[in-house]
């Protein structure tokens, strides 16, 4: 039987332009299960979302409650899962590569920004590659870049800096980069730039939109924390009109 990791890695290659890897990001089993049984060949949960889910604010959630959290994710579902583990929580790369594992779940996020300030790459890319030495092929790596989110564009080139970035976390053995909230105009750029498949940020506004992305460059299309806050804001609708007056 072909591995879980080994599917979910060949979803991301041999890709057209206009049909990039949707990944639905469930916050919890019942959403997971949803998403599955609508066809998602595979999920990847945000971390903003499950920590919503348990009562957290983003950024907040105990490594204990995440992992356990993913877990349960991971249990309930038959498609591969990747799991958003922000920073990796302080853990040293073997100890995070062994709880990825046992969670049940075939990838990962690692970012490159902590308490919101950009990690030294050089720094960044070697706890990539000794978090790939660890998995040993067992796990996706997605390399999340913050360049978007935390730089600063009046002292950087900011499309330069997410190049570089991006080509040193390939080269430590990323298995894809992820250059959050880069505006799609710079997608063609930053996707003929690294070796790797690039991740975009999209919106969850139907297929059109996520094509548009494909055709831009990206190979693979999350959403972050926006379908657990889309949810919640149907349960708030609902709430009002079964307790409002």
């Amino acid at each position: 039987m072909t591995e879980p990791v080994s599917v979910f890695r060949a979803l991301h290659h041999g890709r057209t332009p206009g049909d990039p890897l949707v990944l639905p990001g469930p916050w919890d089993a019942a959403s997971a299960r949803v998403f599955e049984e609508a066809g998602s060949p595979a999920l990847a949960t945000p971390s903003a979302g499950v920590a919503a889910s348990l009562g957290h604010a983003d950024g907040e959630t105990p490594a204990d409650e995440m992992f356990a959290a993913v877990a349960r994710i991971a249990r309930a579902v038959s498609v591969p899962v990747s799991a958003d583990v922000e920073a990796g929580y302080g853990l040293a790369p073997d100890e995070l590569v062994d709880r990825l594992l046992e969670a049940g779940v075939v990838g990962c996020n690692l970012e490159d920004s902590v308490d919101g300030v950009l990690v030294d790459p050089r720094r960044q890319a070697d706890r990539l590659a000794e978090v790939c030495a660890a998995a040993g092929g067992r796990l996706f790596v997605n390399a999340r870049i913050d360049t978007y989110v935390h730089g600063d564009p009046a002292a950087t080139d900011v499309v330069a800096d997410t190049v570089a970035r991006a080509r040193l976390y390939a080269d430590a053995g990323a298995d894809c980069v992820y250059p959050i909230m880069a505006p799609p105009d710079t997608l063609p750029a930053l996707a003929a730039a690294v070796p790797v498949p690039l991740n975009a940020l999209g919106a969850p506004d139907g297929r059109a939109a996520t094509r548009r992305l494909g055709e831009l460059g990206a190979t693979r299309i999350t959403f972050g924390p926006q379908l657990q806050r889309r949810a919640a804001d149907a349960v708030r609708d609902l709430a009002g009109r079964l307790l409002g007056d």
